[in-house]
């Protein structure tokens, strides 16, 4: 019998975070296209009988495409280039010894558990659990977020696992400190998002930060923080990425 060979999975050059909401944003790019082709068809068409009334349609369905294709950008640049910028951000206001033990809730692909992960030494350690939804995030799966890791050199400070964020499977008091990117928002209903905050708080040691950057809701997010034992020590101003309103903010649990 001839030996089965075995297929070499490529590793990756670069670390790749993935384009949020890939939906959306696809819809967005055919919606641009289909205005800006059917204007030119309505001009083109009209051109002869009826010039003006042609070249009006056509400013008006080509500026419309226009407005989906600036949107489709924002979302690129968003996903490519802000969420990293802002991960950085967020990251650099945290105190860090180098140490701690980190939860990362949603990691998706890896952006914040690898930021995290480069901030400690071999004491720490990065833990990230999502559900992993390519609805929400290209190519979100824990395989590609450890090859991710791999690229980034921090594997040896990286594990992910499955999970639930309204039920997170460790003890309470277990993390020094919890992030949350991109994730809470994904739950449709009030109070599921405020119970994964809950699950956050829950599993924070007092005295631990709990980094939240999020879309829609972050606000709420930060008020449950503070009334379930929790101090917000900064918060972050109103930013538009993914054309959406995007806030993050800081806070530390306070002692039993």
């Amino acid at each position: 019998m001839m030996a089965e060979k075995k297929i070499a999975v490529p590793t990756p050059s670069h670390a790749d975070y993935g384009i949020d909401a890939p939906r959306q944003f696809k819809r967005l790019l055919r919606r641009g296209v289909f205005f800006i082709v059917l204007g030119a068809a309505v001009y083109f068409m009209n051109r002869t009988d009826a010039p003006r009334g042609g070249l009006a349609l056509f400013v008006i369905l080509d500026l419309l495409g226009l407005g989906f294709l600036v949107a489709a950008a924002v979302m690129y640049w968003s996903s490519r280039t802000a969420k990293i910028q802002y991960r950085d951000r967020i990251l650099d206001a945290l105190p860090w010894r180098g140490d701690e033990k980190v939860l990362d809730v949603g990691c998706g692909l890896g952006l914040f558990s690898i930021g995290a992960a480069k901030r400690l030494g071999k004491g720490g350690k990065v833990t990230g659990i999502d559900a992993w939804s390519t609805d929400d995030l290209s190519g979100s799966s824990a395989a590609s977020a450890m090859a991710n890791a791999k690229v980034e050199a921090v594997a040896d400070r990286v594990r992910v696992e499955n999970g639930d964020m309204r039920r997170l499977p460790y003890q309470p008091n277990s993390f020094d400190t919890v992030l949350s990117s991109l994730a809470v928002h994904n739950l449709t209903e009030s109070d599921q998002r405020e119970g994964a905050v809950r699950e956050m708080l829950r599993v924070l040691k007092p005295g631990g930060h709990l980094a939240v950057f999020d879309v829609l809701h972050t606000g709420d997010y930060a008020r449950v923080a503070e009334q379930y034992g929790a101090e917000v020590i900064q918060r972050s101003g109103l930013s538009f990425l993914w054309c959406l309103p995007t806030r993050w903010f800081i806070a530390r649990k306070r002692p039993s």
